[in-house]
Order: C-alpha cells, then structure tokens, then sequence
C-alpha cells in the first residue's frame, strides 16, 4: 500500500542526532517512513515507540524487537510511555502532516478531489465527525472554525450560509458542502480556498491545535536533557506554536525574566528553519509547505 513518502527524511531524523542505544519515539508513525530511518541508525540497544491513532497505520507496522507501535493518539504520549516503563527518552520527532493514504483513500473524506461522506477523522472510532462540525455547530462556532483554522476572510458569510442551507436539508457529502459555498469559491481560487475550508473542518474534527499543544507542554518532562525534538509543520498555525514553544517555553506573551533580565525556558533551538529542497518538492508535492524546527532540551 502507498502510504506516505517520509518529508525531509534525512534532515528530521539527523536532526535528532541519534544516539545507538538511545530511545526515541516516532509520535506520527503513519507509513513509517521516518520510523524505519531511525531503526537503521539506532543499535542493538536501542528503542523506539511509535504512536499513531489511526488503525490503518497498523498495517505498517515494523517487524523488529526494538520497535513498538502504539495505537493512540500522541497526546497521551507521557502516559503511554510510562506505561511501558518509560521516563525519559532521546528524541521525540514528529510530521504533523495528513498522510497520503488519508489523502488518497477517498471515504476518508480528508481530499477535495473525491465525493464523499464528510468526516476527516484521523482517529475513526472519534465521535466528532466533519459531518457533526458542518451540521451541528451554530453559526458563531462555525465562523470561528472558518476565522481561526482556515484563516478564510469570508468566514462569517460561509457560517451564514451553511447554517441557512442546512435548514432545509442535512449537508452529508462533500460535493453537497461545494455546491452550498460555489458563491465564495472564485474559479481561479478555487481549489485554494476548498483547501482553506477542509483544512479548518479537519483542524476542528480532530483538534490538532489543542493535541499539539499538549504534546509540546510535555516534551521536557519527557526528553532528557541534551534530548531532541525533531518536528514539521504544514501550516502557519502549527509551525507558529512549535516556534513560539521552542522560544519562550509558553504560547502567549513572554516568560518572567529575573533581575538580570535573563529568562529560563526548557528548550533552545538547533540551528534554523529548514524546509524542503525544489528537488524534494518536485518529487513529493506535498512537502511543498513543509517547516523543520529542531530543538534540544536544557
């Protein structure tokens, strides 16, 4: 099955500076790409856990003694890792990009190229479906969906428009939800702006903003210091919190400072930002918008 060709495959697992008997956790297992990349540099001794809380994901699972995949959603990663008696590890990486297989499997209701159910759930047994978000929120949860995760200016006429629409008949498929925004979506623009809405709904249904939160709030309880973390971003939103993480340690405002002015912050970056080479890019498309942001605790 084709699943996901690993973004910036060298460059996120170099960037965790694999140690042979360290342990390291893959928290988007996926296809497995990246996972496999790490396996080969890692020693007899070494360990990696994987999370991914999609099912289909269980079909790549590796075959090799030091290799654990976990069938949960990364969130959860300081209490799973516990619960195999783990504390601390080495490296954390992770691409928080849709794979390609969710892509590509058209009931999966994640691409704007298929008919399909709406639903976008990366977890399938989640209760919150696109088709909840689209035909239950009110006007004003829709707009903020639209406003926040899509970034689309035109969010409070779509919620308008949806929640009118849907008076009349439920919105199940996503050619019923195309015909019902056709008004915003220009012709020039308008598989960009069909990618601004799923992308809100997606954001929405599995509350990415929220989980990435959570998992960058326990990555220094988590990596040992000098430990690693490894991660790529696809949209402003992300990269923005990983960023903002990696600097000051919170998501808002500044840490307090001391008399001195200094202030203590659990990470420090490693090197720049990378993203993808032309090359990468005309060979995988959707690496386009990919971001690498490498840090190491203190």
């Amino acid at each position: 099955m084709e699943y996901h060709n690993a973004v910036l495959l060298k460059e996120t697992v170099d960037g965790l500076d694999i140690k042979p008997d360290g342990v390291y956790v893959d928290v988007t297992f996926g296809g497995g790409g990246h996972s496999q990349e790490i396996l080969k540099r890692l020693g007899p001794e070494g360990k990696l856990y994987a999370f991914d809380q999609d099912t289909d994901a269980l079909n790549n699972a590796i075959d090799d003694d030091r290799f654990t995949l976990i069938n949960e959603n990364f969130r959860y990663i300081k209490r799973f890792l516990k619960f195999y008696g783990v504390k601390e590890v080495d490296g954390i990486l992770a691409d928080f990009g849709v794979s390609s297989h969710q892509f590509d499997v058209a009931e999966r209701g994640f691409s704007t190229r298929f008919e399909a159910d709406l639903d976008m759930r990366m977890n399938q047994d989640s209760e919150l479906s696109a088709f909840e978000v689209v035909n239950t929120y009110d006007e004003e949860e829709l707009k903020q969906v639209f406003l926040q995760y899509g970034e689309l200016r035109q969010a409070p006429a779509m919620a308008r428009v949806i929640v009118e629409e849907r008076e009349n008949t439920e919105i199940k498929t996503s050619q019923q939800l195309k015909t019902v925004l056709k008004r915003f979506l220009n012709h020039r623009k308008e598989n960009k702006v069909l990618a601004q809405i799923y992308q809100a709904i997606r954001i929405e249904v599995n509350q990415e903003i929220e989980v990435l939160k959570e998992l960058l709030q326990q990555t220094p309880q988590v990596l040992k210091v000098g430990g690693r973390l490894s991660f790529i971003s696809y949209h402003s939103l992300e990269d923005r919190l990983v960023k903002r993480y990696i600097r000051n340690g919170m998501f808002e405002g500044e840490p307090e400072r001391d008399m001195f002015g200094n202030f203590e912050v659990p990470l420090k970056k490693v090197g720049g930002l990378i993203v993808p080479s032309k090359e990468e890019i005309k060979i995988n498309n959707r690496a386009r918008s990919a971001k690498l942001r490498i840090a190491e605790k203190l």
